[in-house]
């Protein structure tokens, strides 16, 4: 649970970018690790609305260096993953665990993510 107003708004600022919610509510409710390439694939299906095949490589990549190189260690910073670079393996944590309630409050709002990636 969120215990300050500045923790709050620290999540808020996280949930900012729609890549970052996704990676969130995926993690949270998946419960394991996953990969660099198995969140951009869930992106491109969630955010983009289009079957894997028929996306570039240009814009997977792009999608792909961005969670590696922003949003990802960005959630890291937070410690609501881990992340090993090595692996490109993105791991939830128990702060993510935590914070669950106030996610599912800020990613069901959210008007253009599909009811499958809702925790």
């Amino acid at each position: 649970m969120v215990g300050t107003s500045a923790e709050f708004d620290t999540l808020l600022e996280l949930c900012q970018e729609q890549h970052r919610r996704i990676v969130l509510a995926v993690l949270a409710s998946e419960k394991r690790s996953l990969t660099v390439n198995d969140l951009t694939k869930t992106i491109i299906k969630h955010n983009h609305h289009t079957p894997l095949r028929e996306i570039s490589s240009e814009e997977s990549r792009r999608i792909r260096l961005e969670l590696h190189h922003v949003h990802i260690p960005k959630l890291a910073d937070q410690s609501l993953v881990e992340y090993d670079q090595e692996r490109k393996l993105v791991e939830p944590t128990s702060r993510l665990d935590q914070l669950q309630p106030q996610l599912s409050a800020i990613i069901d709002a959210d008007p253009v993510l599909d009811p499958l990636v809702a925790l």
